[in-house]
């Protein structure tokens, strides 16, 4: 059986996680610490996120930053907080089958998994924010 997006979500943030956590862990080997990934092909959305994130991190954290109070910076941001915001605005920019308030969900649905409550309400209103400053862009 075929993973669908979800699920394939929750393994872009374990791997984004790991590869926060330890910059210079391989990422073969990331991949394949998932459950079953050896055993079969790692998804091609999968890769995309990971990849795509990676390849604008930069990007994504200055717009990270730019969505924070005055009196906070991004490295005071939960870890998993940060990689859930990361995948969510990378999917609400680059990824063009993906709407912006599936993004929002899915990350809101992250949230629940691997965070908490408060970090859940901070993601929402995060990303509520960015998805304002850019309508009609």
């Amino acid at each position: 059986m075929s993973e669908n997006r979800h699920q394939i979500r929750e393994q872009a943030f374990q791997v984004l996680f790991a590869m926060q956590s330890n910059p210079d862990a391989d990422l073969t080997e990331v991949y394949q610490s998932l459950p079953h990934h050896d055993r079969k092909a790692i998804p091609e959305y999968l890769t995309a996120l990971v990849n795509g994130v990676t390849d604008h991190q930069s990007e994504l954290d200055e717009q990270i930053s730019s969505l924070l109070a005055d009196d906070w910076e991004i490295n005071r941001l939960a870890k998993t907080d940060l990689v859930i915001l990361r995948i969510a605005l990378f999917e609400m920019q680059y990824v063009n089958d993906v709407p912006t308030v599936v993004a929002i969900n899915e990350a809101l649905e992250l949230a629940k998994t691997f965070s908490n409550d408060q970090s859940r309400k901070f993601i929402n209103g995060a990303l509520g924010h960015f998805e304002r400053q850019h309508e009609g862009k």
